[in-house]
């Protein structure tokens, strides 16, 4: 089964932000990469009911939707992937593999299981990119990312909101380390302009962003490993479901016109316009 994903790494790097391009045509995809569990009180998954139904039948579906559904989509996309693979097309296992992925490694970041989710709540916007993007670029290469060998996912659903409720347990963590750090660093020190492209932009100091991942103690680096780990086992796990299909004899089914037409859509809003709800 590795063989099946390492032949076709390319594919599934390109693919990996897709879902992100989606929330720029897409009003609909913006919360299913997030859970803000804190609205649903201080231990929200003693409060939560895992079943769809259930949680749609004691807070609203609207309410459900509005406040994230990342575990929900994790579980309707590992079912596509188990569909993909008892149907051996290649085509729709790569997409699937690639959106579940993604959504995954979301569940992953704490910051994508609070309101407060980029610091905008407690004078700290910004801090998601630190944490998620400019900490990862600056020091991910020297990260020991190995996680060990997949296994096999017993409950879909349950280990996504397992996966929550782990990086849940981080957001308070987040949020005061960064502030503890922004009051004792010196003010001048923590930006810089950096040139992306043609512009220039304001970007968080690599000092600055070397203190937080010391006061983090390995944070960034452990989650990554994990979603790692995750993402494998989900993968896994869907081919054991399927009925583990011989992956050397998969079907590629080209894409329809109208998928092809969503995909040049979300591209051309991805690179002109700004995304139309909550950036993650």
């Amino acid at each position: 089964m590795s063989g099946f994903y390492r032949a076709n790494i390319q594919f599934i790097t390109e693919h990996a932000i897709s879902a992100d391009k989606r929330r720029y045509v897409d009003t609909t995809e913006a919360p299913r990469h997030y859970l803000n569990a804190d609205h649903y009180g201080k231990k929200p998954f003693g409060n939560i009911p895992q079943n769809w139904d259930d949680a749609a039948l004691k807070f609203t579906a609207d309410t459900v939707i509005k406040y994230g559904t990342v575990p929900w989509t994790i579980q309707y996309n590992y079912y596509r992937l188990v569909k993909a693979f008892k149907e051996h097309d290649t085509t729709a296992i790569l997409n699937t593999s690639a959106n579940l992925g993604h959504y995954i490694a979301d569940a992953h970041v704490p910051l994508h299981l609070t309101q407060n989710y980029n610091g905008q709540l407690t004078n700290q916007t910004g801090i998601h990119a630190l944490w998620e993007s400019r900490i990862p670029e600056l020091f991910g290469n020297r990260y020991s990312l190995y996680a060990g060998k997949a296994r096999y996912i017993e409950n879909p659903l349950a280990e996504a909101f397992k996966i929550c409720r782990s990086s849940f347990k981080s957001v308070d963590s987040v949020l005061l380390f960064e502030r503890k750090l922004n009051k004792s660093f010196p003010p001048d020190k923590k930006y810089v302009i950096e040139k992306r492209g043609k512009k220039q932009v304001s970007n968080y100091s690599e000092a600055y962003a070397k203190a937080y991942q010391t006061m983090l103690q390995g944070m960034v680096q452990r989650r990554m490993r994990s979603a790692i780990l995750s993402v494998g086992s989900f993968w896994y796990s869907a081919w054991v479901d399927a009925g583990q299909p011989d992956l050397d004899k998969l079907i590629a089914q080209p894409l329809s016109k109208d998928d092809m037409a969503k995909i040049q859509q979300e591209e051309i809003s991805f690179k002109n316009t700004k995304a139309i709800i909550r950036v993650k």
